[in-house]
């Protein structure tokens, strides 16, 4: 579909893989210019040959975006090539590791709210003053449908996304009429977040003392999804890239559910 984004700046932080590849490559397939940060440089590299493959225009920045340091370098590594400002920010780095109340310890929730909340917060601190001064902007984040609809055993993941939900409705209001901030809630999405070692599966099946392949269907299965599958990281980025386009001018302070119906509330 043609969103009117050819010659956009948008900056995505977490861009390496999963549901922040996709989105780079719908926004370039839109025509968009674009900004990549993450900390994993050779898929940030992956990403990046495969933009400019098909004629694309990215820049990219290694960082580590859990910590102050690496947000401000990486993001501002990207504005500086685009005279201090961008179009679109796209907040999608976060980490999700299954892990029972009784097993977190305060240095858990800490790191947590670095990587998936503070990361965001850091970020649109620093794209803010130049979308305010251009009299334009689009701010999307990620955050989860676990933020509305809470299960067992990730309660640190959970909390982290809820604060996302929050500081978007509140961006929203004091940023308008210019800037439109607003946030996708995905169900469960087959992305690295799940499969990589360590990752979600791997320690959810550690939580319910099965095998990760179990696990993950045990939790599916607990969540009856009325599509009957988890998401793919494109069905993501398709909302994503709507959101922060002129097609989405009357949309802020949304948050909207990419999540196989998992839903079941009114709200």
């Amino acid at each position: 579909m043609n969103l009117g984004l050819d010659g956009r700046r948008v900056l995505i932080t977490g861009a390496a893989s999963g549901i922040g590849a996709a989105t780079a490559m719908a926004f370039a397939a839109e025509g968009a210019r674009l900004g990549l940060v993450d900390r994993d440089a050779e898929g940030l590299s992956a990403v990046a040959d495969a933009i400019r493959d098909k004629g694309g225009e990215v820049r990219v920045r290694t960082a580590d975006l859990s910590t102050a340091d690496g947000v401000h370098s990486g993001v501002t590594g990207i504005l500086d090539g685009w005279n201090g400002t961008t179009d679109v920010l796209v907040n999608n780095v976060g980490q999700c590791l299954a892990r029972s109340f009784d097993d977190l310890t305060d240095a858990d929730y800490l790191a947590t709210f670095e990587i998936n909340f503070l990361s965001a917060v850091r970020a649109i601190r620093l794209v803010l003053p130049g979308m305010r001064a251009q009299g334009h902007g689009s701010v999307v984040t990620n955050t989860s449908d676990l933020a509305r609809q809470p299960e067992p055993g990730l309660v640190d993941y959970q909390m982290s996304k809820v604060g996302l939900v929050s500081l978007t409705k509140s961006l929203a209001l004091s940023e308008g009429p210019g800037i439109r901030v607003n946030a996708v809630a995905p169900g469960p999405v087959w992305t690295p977040l799940w499969t990589r070692p360590g990752g979600f599966a791997d320690t959810l099946g550690d939580l319910h003392g099965r095998d990760a392949e179990a696990a993950v269907r045990h939790e599916l299965g607990r969540r009856q999804l009325p599509l009957g599958r988890m998401g793919e990281p494109d069905e993501i980025a398709q909302v994503i890239t709507f959101m922060a386009s002129d097609a989405a001018a009357f949309v802020t302070g949304s948050v909207w559910g990419v999540d196989g119906g998992t839903i079941r509330g009114l709200l």
